[in-house]
């Protein structure tokens, strides 16, 4: 007797990829003429980015070169999480931090809307910063599937261990 299909839905982010849109924005910034002479740079700390610029609408414009570089990636902006400008001295800076993991109060929104508009017998269960979701057959998981790529939850849903 084989178990019962399931799924997993996760928001995963290739490190690897945000590693290589990381060095194409800063390669870009140090070679575009617009960006010469403004001290504008993104800068990498452990997980986290640092954008720094003399004035702020370059730091914004250095951080619409960064999402270009992610999109191009294939990394969902969903997974970006840019705080505002701030002033620190005489320099602008934008926090950036990829957030990995589907917090509790998401996951909790996310299983509720599969309990109330999935359909019958199927059931989601929160593992850590993931969801398991079981069903009797697998038409409904996919289903499921379909439904949750209609809505935004303010998370890059990804979908693992279909089986």
């Amino acid at each position: 007797m084989a178990a019962n299909p399931s799924f997993d839905i996760v928001c995963k982010v290739d490190r690897q990829e945000v590693d290589n849109a990381f060095h194409q924005a800063e390669k870009e910034l140090s070679t575009r003429f617009d960006f010469r002479g403004t001290g504008t740079e993104v800068a990498k700390s452990g997980e986290a980015f640092t954008i720094t610029s003399e004035t702020e609408e370059r730091a914004l414009a250095a951080l619409e070169v960064f999402k270009e570089k992610l999109v191009k990636r294939n990394i969902s902006l969903k997974s970006l999480d840019a705080g505002e400008p701030r002033q620190s001295g005489k320099t602008f800076k934008i926090d950036l931090k990829v957030v990995e993991g589907i917090e509790a109060d998401k996951a909790k929104a996310i299983s509720k809307k599969i309990r109330d508009e999935g359909p019958k017998g199927v059931q989601a269960q929160i593992q850590g910063d993931q969801l398991r979701v079981t069903g009797k057959k697998r038409d409904d998981l996919q289903a499921v599937i379909a439904m949750l790529k209609q809505e935004d939850f303010g998370v890059a849903l990804q979908f693992d261990n279909y089986r």
